[in-house]
């Protein structure tokens, strides 16, 4: 009798295409943020409509004004949605695993990206926007310490050349959370170690500190 209940699975299922217009219809172009659904869950069988629905979604930007637009949309949303399928219940809204943006302080930004220069040549570069998500700002950020974040390849210098030529980076480099994803140990490892240390020697050798 399904005329008898209120289907979670084609109300969740509304909710999920239209989040999607969240970032292309109502953050301005150019102002970097993510909307992504990784999550729906509902059901334990084909022939039983189940009583919840659980999406889980993951939202990344760089200014808190638009992380809370977000926000604002997604309840505006969700809320709508539940009404216009006659949810008997309004929505449950949980807010978990939340970092802050990493703000890079210039001068020691400045400085360590002159000590990569000088020991990695052109091997160091400067890293475009990101949106990973990246917690450790908050140690700095605690003890008023001024930081800097930096990246390391890890894929063998062939490979990308091949998928560089061929114009497929994106999609034949496995990156953080991919299944495949793999580094290569060395030198990724040696390369680590020896920006470790050159950024340490920029503000611990006497020559640096003058």
């Amino acid at each position: 009798m399904p005329q008898a209940a209120i289907d979670p699975v084609v109300l969740a299922a509304m909710i999920v295409v239209r989040l999607q217009t969240v970032v292309s219809r109502e953050v301005t172009p150019g102002d970097p943020a993510v909307l992504t659904v990784g999550s729906v869950q509902a059901g334990t069988k084909s022939n039983v409509i189940p009583e919840v629905a659980t999406i889980q979604l993951n939202v990344r930007s760089y200014g808190a004004a638009t992380r809370s637009a977000i926000l604002d949309s997604i309840r505006r949303i969700v809320t709508a949605e539940c009404d216009a399928s006659g949810s008997p219940r309004p929505p449950d809204f949980d807010l978990f695993d939340q970092f802050p943006v990493t703000d890079n302080d210039p001068g020691v930004t400045a400085r360590v990206a002159a000590a990569f220069a000088d020991h990695f040549g052109d091997r160091a570069a400067e890293l475009p926007l990101q949106t990973a998500s990246e917690d450790f700002s908050d140690l700095p950020t605690a003890v008023g310490a001024p930081y800097t974040y930096w990246g390391i390849g890890g894929v063998d210098p062939d490979t990308y050349q091949r998928a560089e030529a061929a114009g497929r980076v994106a999609q034949d480099i496995p990156v953080n959370h991919s299944a495949r994803f793999a580094p290569v140990i060395q030198p990724t490892l040696d390369t680590g170690t020896e920006a470790l240390v050159v950024a340490a020697l920029a503000w611990l050798t006497p020559s640096a500190s003058r």
